[in-house]
């Protein structure tokens, strides 16, 4: 277990995040991989891959959705049924005998899905009925995204319940927290930006109300966790699937702020990455939002060794969510912190597949007997 205790914290010292005792803060990001088995249920490759990486300070899981309408990409796994409930529980138990530490990222795609992917081929649901650019991923082939049915307010309560029943399923399972995935252009981020909210009522127009839903969503999660066990996810210059927003830095400072109220585990922070400012994004950078914010903020962006502990020592954030890095590193942290080279990624094997590509790369120790 790598850990230090110098007086200046870096990368590789203890923090505590919420209820969780960290031995070091290189965490490892959501990463999509679109391999779950039948029924969107995880299966024994999901569960030594996550086995393989728990050496990480905190693993965040692969984005998983709450319920049947969530669903916007092919084998992405699921926790609304028992036998998801039962999966999620056998990665759990492999990570924690592996000695490591796990939450679930709690997903609801909102718009960006198809017909192909939904129950009975209806219309994905949004806050407002507004075709995003781009093109779905169907198990046919990719498909332009369709314009998606506007919620009604009197919908947004079984939603709710949806995001409230797939945390208590995290708790079942066995898993030490849950993340509430709101950015990279799903639901939630859906009705935080004026971009992808037009709506008239309650839940649109001023940030105020736009706000309103992903903190409805919050508290009821919040009715399952503690909130030093329960994190949120934001991408406020994120551009990914179509988003955008008339004054983002207003947008963002306002949840950012308001997330203080709630004492949480972390705030995950998706910062501006180049694909974003090539997208026309103002590129907000962390250094706006530290001051806003109070509890622990963890970053992720294109981050090495280096510029993650450069961040956390200049007091940017308490940790560092590491990505692609991981998916052909297992061992990602005992690289960074003996500063060895790193696998190559084989980015043709990153979604979807069989274990190559997924739990074949190898670790230091067969790398260098």
């Amino acid at each position: 277990m790598i850990s230090t205790n110098s007086s200046t914290p870096g990368l590789f010292s203890p923090h505590q995040l919420g209820a969780l005792e960290l031995p070091h803060r290189v965490l490892m990001a959501p990463l999509t991989r679109n391999r779950a088995g039948p029924g969107f249920v995880p299966q024994a490759m999901n569960v030594t891959y996550y086995q393989q990486r728990a050496s990480a300070g905190l693993i965040i899981s692969e984005a998983t959705q709450v319920a049947p309408e969530g669903l916007g990409y092919p084998d992405t796994p699921g926790i609304y049924s028992d036998a998801q409930v039962e999966g999620w529980k056998q990665v759990t138990d492999a990570v924690h005998e592996a000695g490591g530490r796990i939450v679930l990222q709690l997903w609801h795609v909102g718009r960006i899905s198809h017909p192909d992917l939904q129950p009975d081929g209806a219309l994905p649901v949004a806050p407002s009925a507004i075709q995003p650019a781009g093109e779905a991923s169907t198990y046919s082939g990719n498909k332009p995204f369709v314009t998606p049915r506007a919620l009604e307010a009197d919908e947004l309560p079984a939603i709710r319940e949806q995001y409230r029943r797939g945390a208590a399923n995290a708790r079942k399972a066995g898993l030490d927290g849950v993340e509430i995935h709101n950015a990279n252009g799903y639901l939630l981020d859906q009705f935080l930006r004026d971009g992808s909210n037009h709506r008239t009522d309650e839940y649109g127009g001023s940030i105020d109300n736009r706000m309103r839903f992903p903190l409805e969503v919050l508290e009821a999660v919040l009715g399952e966790w503690p909130a030093d066990r329960v994190g949120v996810r934001l991408s406020p210059s994120g551009t990914m699937n179509d988003m955008h927003d008339t004054n983002p830095r207003e947008t963002f400072g306002h949840m950012v702020s308001a997330l203080n109220a709630y004492d949480l585990a972390y705030l995950h922070l998706v910062e501006p990455m180049a694909s974003d400012l090539r997208h026309g994004s103002p590129g907000i950078p962390t250094a706006y939002f530290r001051p806003l914010y109070r509890g622990n903020l963890v970053v992720n962006a294109e981050y090495d060794g280096a510029s993650a502990d450069r961040a956390i020592s200049a007091g940017l954030a308490d940790a560092v969510a590491f990505g692609k890095p991981y998916i052909a590193n297992p061992d990602l942290p005992t690289r960074l912190y003996q500063n060895r080279a790193l696998n190559e990624q084989d980015p043709s094997r990153f979604y979807g597949g069989d274990e190559r590509g997924y739990i074949d790369y190898p670790p230091l120790e067969q790398i260098t007997a």
